[in-house]
Protein backbone atom coordinates (compact mmCIF):
# COMPACT_ATOMS: atom_id res chain seq x y z
CA UNK A 1 0.00 0.00 0.00
CA UNK A 2 0.65 3.98 -0.84
CA UNK A 3 -0.06 6.48 0.92
CA UNK A 4 -2.85 8.89 -1.49
CA UNK A 5 -3.26 11.59 1.06
CA UNK A 6 -3.58 12.53 4.36
CA UNK A 7 -5.87 14.99 5.58
CA UNK A 8 -6.34 17.70 9.19
CA UNK A 9 -9.69 18.83 9.47
CA UNK A 10 -12.12 20.00 11.95
CA UNK A 11 -16.01 19.95 10.97
CA UNK A 12 -15.95 23.78 9.93
CA UNK A 13 -12.49 23.56 7.37
CA UNK A 14 -9.73 21.46 6.23
CA UNK A 15 -6.78 22.68 7.51
CA UNK A 16 -4.55 20.91 5.65
CA UNK A 17 -4.78 18.49 2.88
CA UNK A 18 -1.11 17.01 2.10
CA UNK A 19 -0.95 14.79 -1.26
CA UNK A 20 1.83 11.76 -1.78
CA UNK A 21 3.59 10.64 -4.68
CA UNK A 22 6.10 7.83 -5.89
CA UNK A 23 9.66 8.20 -5.15
CA UNK A 24 10.72 11.23 -2.89
CA UNK A 25 8.61 12.86 -0.42
CA UNK A 26 9.94 15.95 1.49
CA UNK A 27 8.44 17.85 4.17
CA UNK A 28 10.70 20.89 4.75
CA UNK A 29 10.71 23.61 6.82
CA UNK A 30 11.55 27.00 5.62
CA UNK A 31 12.55 28.79 8.69
CA UNK A 32 15.01 31.07 8.31
CA UNK A 33 19.11 30.40 9.80
CA UNK A 34 17.81 32.06 13.26
CA UNK A 35 15.11 30.30 13.93
CA UNK A 36 15.75 25.99 15.10
CA UNK A 37 12.55 24.88 12.75
CA UNK A 38 12.32 21.50 15.51
CA UNK A 39 8.53 22.91 16.21
CA UNK A 40 6.96 23.57 12.70
CA UNK A 41 5.41 19.91 12.23
CA UNK A 42 7.61 18.46 9.90
CA UNK A 43 7.73 15.29 12.33
CA UNK A 44 4.35 15.27 13.18
CA UNK A 45 3.12 14.65 9.65
CA UNK A 46 4.88 10.93 10.32
CA UNK A 47 3.54 10.63 13.69
CA UNK A 48 0.08 11.60 12.36
CA UNK A 49 0.21 8.31 9.85
CA UNK A 50 1.57 6.40 12.75
CA UNK A 51 -1.48 7.96 14.70
CA UNK A 52 -4.10 6.60 11.98
CA UNK A 53 -2.32 3.10 11.87
CA UNK A 54 -2.93 2.55 15.70
CA UNK A 55 -0.17 4.52 17.81
CA UNK A 56 -1.60 6.23 20.74
CA UNK A 57 -3.09 10.45 20.30
CA UNK A 58 -0.57 11.13 22.74
CA UNK A 59 2.57 10.77 20.72
CA UNK A 60 0.97 14.07 18.67
CA UNK A 61 0.84 16.53 21.47
CA UNK A 62 3.50 14.91 24.32
CA UNK A 63 7.40 16.02 24.74
CA UNK A 64 9.68 12.82 22.79
CA UNK A 65 12.43 13.82 25.52
CA UNK A 66 10.20 13.66 28.59
CA UNK A 67 6.51 12.18 27.99
CA UNK A 68 4.86 13.45 31.73
CA UNK A 69 5.24 16.96 29.56
CA UNK A 70 2.30 18.16 27.45
CA UNK A 71 2.16 20.23 24.64
CA UNK A 72 -1.24 22.05 26.13
CA UNK A 73 -1.35 24.42 23.30
CA UNK A 74 -1.58 21.51 20.67
CA UNK A 75 -3.86 19.05 22.84
CA UNK A 76 -6.49 21.65 23.86
CA UNK A 77 -6.66 22.87 19.84
CA UNK A 78 -6.98 19.17 18.83
CA UNK A 79 -9.90 18.44 21.41
CA UNK A 80 -11.81 21.78 21.99
CA UNK A 81 -12.35 21.90 17.65
CA UNK A 82 -12.23 18.51 16.92
CA UNK A 83 -9.71 18.04 14.44
CA UNK A 84 -9.77 14.64 12.92
CA UNK A 85 -7.04 12.98 10.83
CA UNK A 86 -8.12 10.69 7.50
CA UNK A 87 -5.28 8.89 6.29
CA UNK A 88 -5.97 7.49 2.96
CA UNK A 89 -4.12 4.68 1.24
CA UNK A 90 -4.04 3.07 -2.29
CA UNK A 91 -2.46 -0.05 -3.57
CA UNK A 92 -1.62 1.70 -7.19
CA UNK A 93 -1.29 5.49 -7.13
CA UNK A 94 -1.00 5.52 -10.88
CA UNK A 95 -4.11 3.60 -11.02
CA UNK A 96 -7.53 5.56 -9.94
CA UNK A 97 -9.55 2.32 -9.74
CA UNK A 98 -6.96 0.66 -7.38
CA UNK A 99 -8.31 -0.67 -4.07
CA UNK A 100 -8.16 2.29 -0.87
CA UNK A 101 -8.34 2.13 2.15
CA UNK A 102 -9.67 5.25 4.45
CA UNK A 103 -8.69 5.20 7.95
CA UNK A 104 -9.99 8.51 10.19
CA UNK A 105 -9.50 9.13 13.79
CA UNK A 106 -9.72 12.38 16.14
CA UNK A 107 -8.56 12.98 19.44
CA UNK A 108 -11.57 13.07 21.29
CA UNK A 109 -12.46 11.14 24.39
CA UNK A 110 -14.97 8.19 25.12
CA UNK A 111 -18.31 8.10 23.31
CA UNK A 112 -16.86 11.44 21.08
CA UNK A 113 -13.94 9.40 19.84
CA UNK A 114 -13.72 8.45 16.14
CA UNK A 115 -12.01 5.51 15.26
CA UNK A 116 -13.12 4.35 11.68
CA UNK A 117 -11.73 2.22 8.64
CA UNK A 118 -13.79 3.17 5.31
CA UNK A 119 -16.61 4.62 6.78
CA UNK A 120 -17.14 2.41 9.70
CA UNK A 121 -16.48 2.58 13.57
CA UNK A 122 -13.92 -0.08 15.63
CA UNK A 123 -13.59 -0.26 18.99
CA UNK A 124 -10.20 -0.32 20.20
CA UNK A 125 -9.42 -3.57 20.58
CA UNK A 126 -10.73 -4.28 17.47
CA UNK A 127 -9.22 -1.71 15.32
CA UNK A 128 -5.83 -3.18 14.88
CA UNK A 129 -7.51 -6.78 14.09
CA UNK A 130 -9.26 -4.68 11.16
CA UNK A 131 -5.70 -3.47 9.94
CA UNK A 132 -3.92 -6.81 10.17
CA UNK A 133 -6.67 -8.11 8.11
CA UNK A 134 -6.46 -5.30 5.26
CA UNK A 135 -3.00 -5.59 4.96
CA UNK A 136 -1.88 -8.27 6.45
CA UNK A 137 -4.35 -11.52 6.04
CA UNK A 138 -3.80 -14.51 8.04
CA UNK A 139 -2.13 -12.81 10.94
CA UNK A 140 -5.04 -11.83 12.96
CA UNK A 141 -4.37 -12.24 16.76
CA UNK A 142 -1.13 -13.73 16.05
CA UNK A 143 2.84 -12.91 16.35
CA UNK A 144 4.09 -10.27 15.00
CA UNK A 145 1.20 -7.91 15.41
CA UNK A 146 0.51 -5.76 12.64
CA UNK A 147 2.31 -2.62 14.60
CA UNK A 148 5.40 -4.68 14.86
CA UNK A 149 5.22 -5.61 11.24
CA UNK A 150 5.00 -1.97 10.01
CA UNK A 151 7.65 -0.68 12.42
CA UNK A 152 10.68 -0.16 10.08
CA UNK A 153 8.19 2.08 7.83
CA UNK A 154 7.91 4.60 10.29
CA UNK A 155 10.90 5.51 11.72
CA UNK A 156 10.70 8.82 14.05
CA UNK A 157 11.51 7.76 17.00
CA UNK A 158 15.27 7.60 18.51
CA UNK A 159 15.24 4.07 18.76
CA UNK A 160 14.05 3.59 15.20
CA UNK A 161 16.14 6.48 13.61
CA UNK A 162 19.61 4.55 15.11
CA UNK A 163 18.78 1.00 14.71
CA UNK A 164 18.52 -0.86 11.95
CA UNK A 165 16.71 -3.95 13.01
CA UNK A 166 15.49 -2.82 16.64
CA UNK A 167 12.37 -0.47 15.96
CA UNK A 168 10.51 -1.67 18.62
CA UNK A 169 10.15 -0.49 22.02
CA UNK A 170 13.52 -1.06 24.29
CA UNK A 171 11.41 -3.75 26.55
CA UNK A 172 10.51 -6.22 23.51
CA UNK A 173 12.32 -9.68 23.53
CA UNK A 174 14.73 -10.71 20.91
CA UNK A 175 11.96 -13.79 21.26
CA UNK A 176 9.52 -11.47 19.87
CA UNK A 177 12.85 -10.15 17.28
CA UNK A 178 13.11 -13.19 16.31
CA UNK A 179 9.52 -14.08 15.40
CA UNK A 180 9.49 -10.39 13.42
CA UNK A 181 12.00 -11.57 11.40
CA UNK A 182 11.05 -14.90 10.36
CA UNK A 183 7.68 -13.77 9.46
CA UNK A 184 9.29 -10.65 7.52
CA UNK A 185 11.40 -13.22 6.03
CA UNK A 186 8.84 -15.35 4.86
CA UNK A 187 10.19 -18.08 7.00
CA UNK A 188 6.91 -20.12 7.53
CA UNK A 189 7.35 -20.64 11.07
CA UNK A 190 3.22 -21.94 12.16
CA UNK A 191 3.89 -22.17 16.42
CA UNK A 192 5.47 -18.86 16.22
CA UNK A 193 2.82 -17.74 18.26
CA UNK A 194 2.78 -21.26 20.48
CA UNK A 195 5.83 -20.00 21.47
CA UNK A 196 5.03 -17.01 22.54
CA UNK A 197 2.42 -18.07 24.50
CA UNK A 198 5.23 -20.63 26.06
CA UNK A 199 6.92 -17.57 26.99
CA UNK A 200 3.77 -16.28 28.44
CA UNK A 201 3.50 -19.38 30.74
CA UNK A 202 7.01 -19.26 31.88
CA UNK A 203 7.14 -16.06 32.70
CA UNK A 204 3.33 -16.42 34.75
CA UNK A 205 4.97 -19.41 36.53
CA UNK A 206 8.42 -17.39 37.20
CA UNK A 207 6.42 -14.34 38.87
CA UNK A 208 4.95 -17.19 40.82
CA UNK A 209 7.97 -18.42 42.10
CA UNK A 210 9.50 -15.37 43.17
CA UNK A 211 6.24 -13.79 45.18
CA UNK A 212 6.37 -17.48 46.68
CA UNK A 213 10.09 -16.98 47.52
CA UNK A 214 10.17 -13.20 48.57
CA UNK A 215 10.81 -13.98 52.39
CA UNK A 216 13.47 -17.15 51.32
CA UNK A 217 14.88 -19.42 49.29
CA UNK A 218 13.16 -23.11 48.30
CA UNK A 219 16.28 -25.09 50.10
CA UNK A 220 16.55 -22.00 52.94
CA UNK A 221 12.79 -23.11 53.82
CA UNK A 222 13.89 -27.08 53.25
CA UNK A 223 16.86 -26.17 55.79
CA UNK A 224 14.67 -24.65 58.10
CA UNK A 225 11.78 -27.49 57.82
CA UNK A 226 14.34 -29.75 58.86
CA UNK A 227 15.58 -27.88 61.80
CA UNK A 228 11.64 -27.24 62.93
CA UNK A 229 11.04 -31.10 62.87
CA UNK A 230 13.99 -31.90 65.26
CA UNK A 231 12.89 -29.07 67.57
CA UNK A 232 9.50 -30.47 67.59
CA UNK A 233 10.63 -33.72 68.40
CA UNK A 234 12.71 -31.98 71.40
CA UNK A 235 10.06 -30.30 72.51
CA UNK A 236 7.37 -33.89 72.23
CA UNK A 237 9.94 -35.88 74.26
CA UNK A 238 9.90 -32.69 77.16
CA UNK A 239 6.18 -32.61 77.36
CA UNK A 240 6.18 -36.34 77.69
CA UNK A 241 8.47 -36.42 80.51
CA UNK A 242 5.94 -33.92 82.21
CA UNK A 243 3.53 -35.40 84.71
CA UNK A 244 0.16 -34.77 83.25
CA UNK A 245 -3.48 -37.09 83.76
CA UNK A 246 -4.38 -38.86 80.92
CA UNK A 247 -7.16 -36.88 79.22
CA UNK A 248 -5.24 -34.05 79.30
CA UNK A 249 -2.58 -35.27 77.17
CA UNK A 250 -5.16 -36.64 74.35
CA UNK A 251 -6.73 -33.74 74.17
CA UNK A 252 -3.83 -31.51 73.99
CA UNK A 253 -1.95 -33.47 71.51
CA UNK A 254 -5.49 -33.65 69.34
CA UNK A 255 -5.30 -29.91 69.37
CA UNK A 256 -1.66 -29.32 68.62
CA UNK A 257 -1.86 -31.46 65.51
CA UNK A 258 -5.15 -29.53 64.88
CA UNK A 259 -3.28 -26.49 64.95
CA UNK A 260 -0.91 -28.13 62.50
CA UNK A 261 -3.94 -28.79 59.83
CA UNK A 262 -5.07 -25.29 60.41
CA UNK A 263 -1.95 -23.58 59.59
CA UNK A 264 -1.34 -25.90 56.72
CA UNK A 265 -4.47 -25.48 55.27
CA UNK A 266 -4.30 -21.41 55.75
CA UNK A 267 -1.28 -21.92 54.00
CA UNK A 268 -2.32 -23.64 51.03
CA UNK A 269 -5.52 -21.54 50.24
CA UNK A 270 -3.65 -18.69 50.61
CA UNK A 271 -1.12 -20.23 47.56
CA UNK A 272 -3.81 -21.07 45.67
CA UNK A 273 -5.41 -17.81 45.40
CA UNK A 274 -2.82 -16.36 44.56
CA UNK A 275 -2.80 -18.76 41.31
CA UNK A 276 -6.25 -18.16 41.08
CA UNK A 277 -5.61 -14.46 40.48
CA UNK A 278 -3.10 -14.49 38.61
CA UNK A 279 -5.09 -16.98 36.10
CA UNK A 280 -7.48 -14.09 36.33
CA UNK A 281 -5.36 -11.33 35.61
CA UNK A 282 -4.30 -13.28 32.42
CA UNK A 283 -7.59 -13.91 31.27
CA UNK A 284 -9.06 -10.81 31.72
CA UNK A 285 -5.93 -9.67 29.40
CA UNK A 286 -6.74 -11.97 26.63
CA UNK A 287 -10.56 -11.13 26.74
CA UNK A 288 -10.12 -8.15 26.05
CA UNK A 289 -9.31 -8.83 22.79
CA UNK A 290 -12.20 -10.30 21.90
CA UNK A 291 -14.18 -9.01 18.77
CA UNK A 292 -17.79 -8.04 19.80
CA UNK A 293 -18.23 -6.58 15.94
CA UNK A 294 -21.97 -6.01 14.89
CA UNK A 295 -21.69 -8.12 11.93
CA UNK A 296 -25.55 -7.97 10.90
CA UNK A 297 -24.72 -3.87 10.74
CA UNK A 298 -22.02 -5.09 8.28
CA UNK A 299 -23.62 -7.07 6.18
CA UNK A 300 -24.30 -4.52 3.72
CA UNK A 301 -21.15 -3.08 4.15
CA UNK A 302 -19.68 -6.67 3.15
CA UNK A 303 -21.93 -6.99 0.22
CA UNK A 304 -21.08 -3.95 -1.25
CA UNK A 305 -17.43 -5.05 -0.92
CA UNK A 306 -18.16 -8.15 -2.79
CA UNK A 307 -19.54 -6.42 -5.59
CA UNK A 308 -16.02 -4.41 -5.79
CA UNK A 309 -13.78 -6.80 -4.36
CA UNK A 310 -14.48 -9.97 -7.04
CA UNK A 311 -11.68 -12.15 -5.03
CA UNK A 312 -13.16 -12.04 -2.02
CA UNK A 313 -13.11 -15.36 -0.41
CA UNK A 314 -14.22 -15.36 3.25
CA UNK A 315 -16.70 -13.20 4.71
CA UNK A 316 -15.60 -10.38 7.63
CA UNK A 317 -17.71 -12.99 9.99
CA UNK A 318 -15.95 -15.54 9.04
CA UNK A 319 -12.27 -13.18 10.12
CA UNK A 320 -14.21 -12.30 12.84
CA UNK A 321 -15.40 -15.78 14.38
CA UNK A 322 -11.80 -17.44 13.28
CA UNK A 323 -10.54 -14.16 15.69
CA UNK A 324 -12.55 -14.60 18.11
CA UNK A 325 -11.81 -18.26 18.09
CA UNK A 326 -7.81 -18.13 18.62
CA UNK A 327 -8.32 -16.02 21.10
CA UNK A 328 -10.50 -18.04 22.82
CA UNK A 329 -8.28 -20.83 22.88
CA UNK A 330 -5.73 -19.06 24.31
CA UNK A 331 -7.97 -18.26 27.02
CA UNK A 332 -9.19 -21.81 27.22
CA UNK A 333 -5.65 -22.84 27.36
CA UNK A 334 -4.47 -20.27 30.06
CA UNK A 335 -7.28 -20.96 31.40
CA UNK A 336 -8.09 -24.68 32.04
CA UNK A 337 -7.21 -25.02 35.72
CA UNK A 338 -9.23 -22.33 37.06
CA UNK A 339 -12.42 -24.27 37.86
CA UNK A 340 -10.98 -26.98 39.17
CA UNK A 341 -8.52 -24.55 41.44
CA UNK A 342 -12.14 -22.34 42.56
CA UNK A 343 -13.49 -26.07 43.19
CA UNK A 344 -10.24 -26.66 45.78
CA UNK A 345 -10.45 -23.16 47.44
CA UNK A 346 -13.87 -23.96 47.90
CA UNK A 347 -13.44 -27.57 49.48
CA UNK A 348 -10.65 -26.23 51.34
CA UNK A 349 -12.52 -23.41 53.00
CA UNK A 350 -15.42 -25.71 54.26
CA UNK A 351 -12.66 -28.10 55.58
CA UNK A 352 -10.94 -25.05 57.32
CA UNK A 353 -14.02 -24.30 59.15
CA UNK A 354 -14.83 -27.67 60.38
CA UNK A 355 -11.43 -27.28 61.69
CA UNK A 356 -11.21 -24.11 63.09
CA UNK A 357 -14.75 -24.96 64.99
CA UNK A 358 -13.27 -28.70 66.01
CA UNK A 359 -9.84 -26.16 67.51
CA UNK A 360 -12.48 -23.96 69.23
CA UNK A 361 -14.27 -26.99 71.24
CA UNK A 362 -10.26 -29.01 72.08
CA UNK A 363 -9.07 -25.15 73.74
CA UNK A 364 -12.04 -25.00 75.75
CA UNK A 365 -11.42 -28.80 77.23
CA UNK A 366 -7.91 -28.06 77.80
CA UNK A 367 -7.68 -24.48 78.98
CA UNK A 368 -10.21 -25.99 81.31
CA UNK A 369 -7.79 -28.84 82.63
CA UNK A 370 -5.17 -28.40 84.94
CA UNK A 371 -1.71 -27.55 83.64
CA UNK A 372 1.84 -26.27 85.11
CA UNK A 373 3.63 -23.18 83.97
CA UNK A 374 6.40 -25.39 81.97
CA UNK A 375 3.56 -27.47 80.20
CA UNK A 376 2.26 -24.39 78.96
CA UNK A 377 5.35 -22.79 78.00
CA UNK A 378 5.90 -26.27 75.86
CA UNK A 379 2.62 -26.24 74.44
CA UNK A 380 3.59 -22.11 73.14
CA UNK A 381 6.56 -23.29 71.45
CA UNK A 382 5.15 -26.43 69.89
CA UNK A 383 2.20 -24.18 68.73
CA UNK A 384 4.86 -22.11 67.04
CA UNK A 385 6.38 -24.69 65.67
CA UNK A 386 3.26 -26.55 64.49
CA UNK A 387 2.44 -23.29 62.74
CA UNK A 388 6.05 -22.32 60.80
CA UNK A 389 5.89 -26.32 59.60
CA UNK A 390 2.83 -25.91 58.10
CA UNK A 391 3.84 -22.70 56.75
CA UNK A 392 6.77 -24.01 55.28
CA UNK A 393 5.46 -27.37 53.88
CA UNK A 394 2.60 -25.50 51.92
CA UNK A 395 5.36 -23.02 50.72
CA UNK A 396 7.82 -26.17 49.54
CA UNK A 397 4.88 -27.70 47.72
CA UNK A 398 4.10 -24.91 46.04
CA UNK A 399 7.43 -24.40 44.70
CA UNK A 400 7.91 -27.96 43.55
CA UNK A 401 4.57 -27.52 41.28
CA UNK A 402 5.94 -24.22 40.14
CA UNK A 403 9.14 -25.75 39.03
CA UNK A 404 7.17 -28.69 37.42
CA UNK A 405 5.20 -26.59 35.89
CA UNK A 406 8.06 -24.57 34.15
CA UNK A 407 9.64 -27.91 33.87
CA UNK A 408 6.66 -28.95 31.41
CA UNK A 409 6.66 -25.54 29.76
CA UNK A 410 10.60 -25.58 29.23
CA UNK A 411 10.08 -28.92 27.81
CA UNK A 412 7.56 -28.22 25.40
CA UNK A 413 9.51 -25.02 24.17
CA UNK A 414 12.40 -27.58 23.76
CA UNK A 415 10.12 -29.56 21.18
CA UNK A 416 9.26 -26.45 19.33
CA UNK A 417 13.08 -25.25 19.18
CA UNK A 418 13.80 -28.54 17.90
CA UNK A 419 11.85 -28.00 14.32
CA UNK A 420 12.67 -24.22 14.58
CA UNK A 421 17.16 -25.16 14.87
CA UNK A 422 16.37 -28.37 12.67
CA UNK A 423 18.71 -28.20 9.86
CA UNK A 424 15.78 -28.30 7.18
CA UNK A 425 14.43 -25.00 8.64
CA UNK A 426 17.39 -23.49 8.91
CA UNK A 427 18.34 -23.96 5.70
CA UNK A 428 15.03 -22.10 4.96
CA UNK A 429 16.12 -19.07 6.55
CA UNK A 430 19.44 -18.80 5.54
CA UNK A 431 18.19 -19.15 1.60
CA UNK A 432 15.61 -16.28 2.41
CA UNK A 433 18.50 -14.41 4.16
CA UNK A 434 20.88 -14.72 0.94
CA UNK A 435 17.72 -13.44 -1.41
CA UNK A 436 17.09 -10.39 1.00
CA UNK A 437 20.83 -9.88 0.61
CA UNK A 438 21.29 -9.22 -2.81
CA UNK A 439 18.86 -6.50 -2.71
CA UNK A 440 20.73 -4.92 0.46
CA UNK A 441 23.92 -5.50 -1.41
CA UNK A 442 23.24 -3.87 -4.19
CA UNK A 443 21.18 -1.11 -2.24
CA UNK A 444 24.00 -0.09 -0.15
CA UNK A 445 26.63 -0.67 -3.34
CA UNK A 446 24.95 2.24 -5.19
CA UNK A 447 24.80 4.09 -1.87
CA UNK A 448 28.51 3.69 -0.24
CA UNK A 449 30.44 1.58 -2.70
CA UNK A 450 30.24 -0.80 -0.24
CA UNK A 451 28.42 -4.19 0.38
CA UNK A 452 26.28 -4.54 3.27
CA UNK A 453 24.43 -8.06 4.29
CA UNK A 454 22.00 -9.21 6.82
CA UNK A 455 23.29 -11.91 9.23
CA UNK A 456 21.73 -14.43 11.85
CA UNK A 457 23.28 -15.98 14.54
CA UNK A 458 22.14 -19.11 16.62
CA UNK A 459 22.08 -17.77 20.38
CA UNK A 460 21.20 -18.92 23.91
CA UNK A 461 20.10 -15.93 25.62
CA UNK A 462 20.31 -15.50 29.88
CA UNK A 463 16.82 -17.67 30.39
CA UNK A 464 18.95 -20.28 28.44
CA UNK A 465 16.37 -20.09 25.50
CA UNK A 466 17.45 -20.58 21.70
CA UNK A 467 17.30 -17.90 19.34
CA UNK A 468 18.19 -16.76 15.95
CA UNK A 469 19.15 -13.03 16.69
CA UNK A 470 19.52 -10.92 13.34
CA UNK A 471 22.07 -8.41 12.86
CA UNK A 472 23.45 -6.14 9.99
CA UNK A 473 27.77 -6.75 9.26
CA UNK A 474 28.66 -3.25 10.19
CA UNK A 475 27.40 -1.81 13.14
CA UNK A 476 29.90 0.81 14.12
CA UNK A 477 29.39 3.75 11.76
CA UNK A 478 29.08 7.64 12.58
CA UNK A 479 25.15 8.45 13.05
CA UNK A 480 24.95 9.52 9.14
CA UNK A 481 26.19 6.32 8.04
CA UNK A 482 24.23 4.31 10.12
CA UNK A 483 20.91 6.64 8.44
CA UNK A 484 21.86 5.26 5.30
CA UNK A 485 22.08 1.46 6.12
CA UNK A 486 18.54 1.90 7.74
CA UNK A 487 17.35 3.43 4.49
CA UNK A 488 19.28 1.00 2.70
CA UNK A 489 17.65 -1.85 4.40
CA UNK A 490 13.84 -0.43 4.29
CA UNK A 491 14.74 -0.11 0.86
CA UNK A 492 16.06 -3.21 -0.04
CA UNK A 493 13.25 -5.07 2.21
CA UNK A 494 10.60 -3.63 0.30
CA UNK A 495 11.99 -4.81 -3.04
CA UNK A 496 12.40 -8.09 -1.58
CA UNK A 497 8.95 -8.56 -0.15
CA UNK A 498 7.81 -7.94 -3.68
CA UNK A 499 9.49 -10.50 -5.21
CA UNK A 500 8.56 -12.99 -2.40
CA UNK A 501 4.94 -11.91 -2.77
CA UNK A 502 4.97 -10.83 1.24
CA UNK A 503 2.85 -8.41 1.83
CA UNK A 504 3.72 -5.50 2.87
CA UNK A 505 3.86 -1.52 2.92
CA UNK A 506 5.35 0.57 -0.02
CA UNK A 507 6.19 3.09 1.99
CA UNK A 508 9.08 4.41 4.43
CA UNK A 509 8.77 7.32 6.88
CA UNK A 510 11.84 8.93 8.14
CA UNK A 511 13.17 11.51 10.03
CA UNK A 512 16.60 13.38 10.97
CA UNK A 513 17.33 12.95 7.14
CA UNK A 514 19.64 15.93 7.54
CA UNK A 515 22.35 13.60 9.83
CA UNK A 516 22.79 12.19 6.21
CA UNK A 517 26.08 13.80 3.77
CA UNK A 518 24.39 15.07 0.71
CA UNK A 519 25.57 12.90 -1.89
CA UNK A 520 23.84 9.73 -0.01
CA UNK A 521 20.31 11.81 0.63
CA UNK A 522 20.80 12.05 -3.37
CA UNK A 523 21.35 8.44 -4.07
CA UNK A 524 18.57 7.30 -1.64
CA UNK A 525 15.89 9.60 -3.68
CA UNK A 526 17.09 8.11 -6.81
CA UNK A 527 17.08 4.51 -5.40
CA UNK A 528 13.74 5.37 -4.17
CA UNK A 529 12.56 7.26 -7.66
CA UNK A 530 13.74 4.34 -9.89
CA UNK A 531 11.71 1.93 -7.81
CA UNK A 532 8.49 3.74 -7.62
CA UNK A 533 8.91 3.09 -3.27
CA UNK A 534 7.47 5.98 -1.76
CA UNK A 535 10.13 7.35 0.61
CA UNK A 536 9.14 9.90 2.76
CA UNK A 537 11.73 12.25 4.47
CA UNK A 538 10.85 15.21 6.80
CA UNK A 539 14.30 17.32 6.92
CA UNK A 540 15.07 21.40 7.55
CA UNK A 541 15.57 23.06 4.21
CA UNK A 542 18.83 24.75 4.49
CA UNK A 543 20.32 20.84 4.69
CA UNK A 544 19.21 19.68 1.36
CA UNK A 545 21.71 19.15 -1.50
CA UNK A 546 21.17 21.25 -4.50
CA UNK A 547 19.89 18.51 -6.17
CA UNK A 548 17.17 17.62 -3.95
CA UNK A 549 15.82 21.18 -3.53
CA UNK A 550 13.21 21.27 -6.14
CA UNK A 551 9.41 22.07 -5.52
CA UNK A 552 8.11 18.91 -7.09
CA UNK A 553 9.84 16.81 -4.49
CA UNK A 554 8.41 19.12 -1.74
CA UNK A 555 4.94 17.71 -0.78
CA UNK A 556 4.49 20.27 2.33
CA UNK A 557 6.46 23.15 3.41
CA UNK A 558 6.04 24.43 6.76
CA UNK A 559 7.30 27.62 8.85
CA UNK A 560 7.63 29.41 11.70
CA UNK A 561 4.58 31.50 10.42
CA UNK A 562 2.65 28.10 8.71
CA UNK A 563 2.88 25.70 10.92
CA UNK A 564 1.20 22.53 10.44
CA UNK A 565 -1.90 23.03 12.64
CA UNK A 566 -2.36 26.61 12.03
CA UNK A 567 -3.02 27.21 15.79
CA UNK A 568 -3.39 31.24 15.80
CA UNK A 569 -1.16 32.67 18.39
CA UNK A 570 1.23 29.61 18.48
CA UNK A 571 4.70 30.74 19.21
Amino acid sequence: MFIKKIIISSPTEIIREIPFYKGINLIVDESDGQITGNSVGKTTVLKLVDFCLGAKPKIIYEDPENTKEIYTLVRDYLVENKVSVCLHLTEDLDDEEARTVVIERNFLPRKNIVRKIDGISYIESEFEDKLTELFFPGQVGKKPTFRQIISHNIRYNDLSVSNTLKTLDQYTSDAEYETLYLFMLGCDFSQGSTKQEILQKIQQENVFKKRLEKVQTKSAYEAALALIENEIKDLDKKKSALNINENFEEDLNSLNKLRYEINLMSSEIGNLNIRKDLIEETKNDLSSAVSNIDLHQLELIYKQAFNNIYSLQKTFEDLVIYHNQMVNERISYISKELPGLKEKIRRKDADLKKLLKRELELAELVSKSDSFEELENIISKLNTKYRDKGEFESIISQLDEVEENIKTFESDLNDIDNELFSDDFEAIVKQQVNKFNKHFSATSNVLYGEKYALKYDKVVNKKGQKLYKFSAFNTNFSSGKKQGEISCFDIAYTLFADEENIPCMHFLLNDKKELMHDNQLVKIADLANKNGIQFVASILKDKLPDDLNNEDYFIVKFSENDKLFRIKNEQ
